[in-house]
């Protein structure tokens, strides 16, 4: 699940995306993102690509963060997993679909582009 917002958008309207998870079709779910003014957004039927990137990312931090120890405090494991995530996996894991390059190269290499 991700919760996507554009505050550059003329709507500046929040999105979850989803899988096709029960818990995400059910009604009450579904009146909750209502009532909070949350338009919903899933992945087609047997498309499973669209779930592979964040799927290979969780396992990774199970893995690297996770399963490593026991954390005294959600603030701990926030940190945890905002370090892990900020110097180890967006600066060293090169991405496929990013040709290959980490998500740190490929932000650079697209902001200069894109200010050219």
């Amino acid at each position: 699940m991700d919760v996507y917002w554009d505050p550059a958008s003329e709507l500046s309207q929040i999105r979850l995306n989803s899988d096709r998870g029960s818990q995400f079709r059910s009604n009450a779910f579904v009146r909750v993102l209502k009532n909070n003014g949350i338009t919903e957004s899933m992945g087609r039927v047997g498309a499973c690509g669209d779930n592979a990137a964040m799927e290979s990312f969780f396992a990774l931090l199970q893995k690297n963060v996770l399963d490593r120890q026991r954390w005294s405090t959600r603030e701990e494991l926030r940190l945890a997993i905002v370090v892990w995530t900020e110097k180890t996996h967006h600066r060293k894991c090169r991405q496929r679909r990013l040709g290959k390059l980490t998500p740190i190269e490929f932000e650079t290499i697209n902001m200069v582009l894109n200010a050219a």
